[in-house]
């Protein structure tokens, strides 16, 4: 095993170097989001040790900044875009096209034109979810590398909203995919079948790992029947404890259940984590703007908010949070609701967490935000987005100005 793969296998909240956050926060202002890539690189390593034969490729759409990008890439790690932009910040990241899969759905017009007019020269695998969308890729002349994305009708994932493995939206029903692939190799001319893809869902740990293993074992058994595939991807991202109590994901026992369930198959088995890569080597540092007793609880409002991290208001995520402020083991500790600034009942990060009593001015730190963090903020609410920088203090993405809000407006 190499040395950065026996590394923990998860990083906690309180690992981080309270003080070195504080001290970027004075810089940088907050909210703040704060990278390590050397975490990053720590992580990837444990994947490739843990799956040594497999195609290991990062699904950007957990977080597509260029520190990131570019960690995973320089760690050997092959890209999987759902989108022609994340193809776009893959290539700029230095991914060589051969390693990149575009997995789409549903793309539009404009994404299909970007990525086929890109393959005149770049090898890229495209994968189809749909026989309408194969027919939007020949009418466009698409010559090259494709995938064929399947529905196994079995999802597995941390939320009901992001299980894609039994959704209808996703992919070719699994009894009509060897027929879709056997009609390819016959009448698409110019067109190479290489593989067939499948999406489990986002945050697999715990029970849904038996959901996952029978997801593997429909694809290989699939691939096994359609023959001479160079790969079969059994998308979907490998869960990590958000709870502190929650244990990290044995990954080395999930890589051995997952090759039993492929089986015996001559296409290579390829794998597409996501947050499992860069969750715990993010953190997102808040102040503490206001402090309200109520009836009812101790709100505590602070300057980031679900336009900063969405993923409490969307899913009811749990986030560890953790006062940052070096006298706070000499307070009280007292039950709160951490809350942005939003006018929306739903803009709440923690409810009932416990925290040393909080004064206005402390920073807060939460944990894991690495994946879909600042992946997912906007400027609703008209909010500028937050500052991202990696721990050693190198700006990754500056903070957004209100001018910015309305540079692309055609009056402004």
């Amino acid at each position: 095993m190499s040395s950065k793969a026996k590394a923990n296998r998860v990083r906690r909240l309180a690992e981080w170097d309270g003080q070195q956050l504080r001290g970027l926060a004075r810089k940088h202002g907050t909210p703040l989001y704060v990278l390590d890539p050397d975490r990053v690189r720590e992580n990837a390593a444990r994947l490739r040790d843990a799956f040594p034969n497999a195609d290991v490729s990062y699904a950007l759409k957990a977080n597509t900044t260029r520190t990131v990008l570019e960690a995973i890439e320089t760690s050997g790690l092959g890209a999987e875009c759902a989108s022609a932009g994340e193809v776009q910040r893959a290539l700029a990241a230095g991914f060589p096209a051969e390693r990149i899969r575009y997995t789409a759905v549903n793309p539009p017009d404009r994404d299909l034109e970007y990525v086929i007019s890109r393959s005149q020269t770049d090898d890229f695998v495209l994968t189809i979810g749909a026989t309408d969308t194969l027919d939007r890729v020949l009418e466009r002349g698409y010559s090259g590398r494709l995938c064929v994305r399947v529905n196994p009708g079995v999802g597995a994932g941390h939320h009901a909203k992001v299980t894609t493995g039994d959704a209808p939206q996703f992919g070719v029903p699994y009894d009509r995919a060897a027929d879709v692939c056997t009609s390819i190799r016959k009448e698409a001319t110019g067109v190479d079948l290489v593989g067939i893809h499948a999406h489990a869902g986002s945050g697999i740990s715990g029970d849904d790992l038996a959901s996952h293993r029978e997801l593997v074992r429909r694809m290989g058994v699939l691939g096994r029947e359609i023959g001479a595939l160079d790969f079969i991807a059994v998308g979907g991202g490998f869960g990590v404890p958000y709870h502190p109590d929650e244990p990290p994901l044995a990954l080395d026992s999930v890589a051995a259940a997952t090759r039993k369930a492929y089986g015996d198959c001559d296409a290579q088995l390829a794998i597409e984590p996501g947050r499992y890569l860069v969750a715990d080597a993010g953190v997102l540092v808040t102040t503490v703007t206001t402090v309200k007793p109520t009836a009812e609880t101790t709100v505590v409002g602070v300057d980031a908010g679900m336009t900063t991290l969405l993923r409490p208001a969307l899913y009811d995520a749990h986030h560890e949070i953790r006062t940052l402020t070096p006298d706070r083991d000499g307070r009280e500790a007292m039950s709160c609701r951490i809350v942005g600034p939003i006018c929306e009942t739903s803009d709440v990060f923690a409810r009932d967490r416990s925290l040393p009593a909080p004064v206005r001015g402390d920073q807060l730190a939460v944990g894991n935000a690495g994946a879909y963090g600042y992946e997912m903020s906007s400027q609703y609410n008209s909010r500028p987005r937050p500052a991202v920088v990696t721990v050693s203090g190198e700006t990754v993405s500056r903070r957004e100005t209100l001018s910015d809000l309305t540079r692309l407006e055609q009056n402004n």
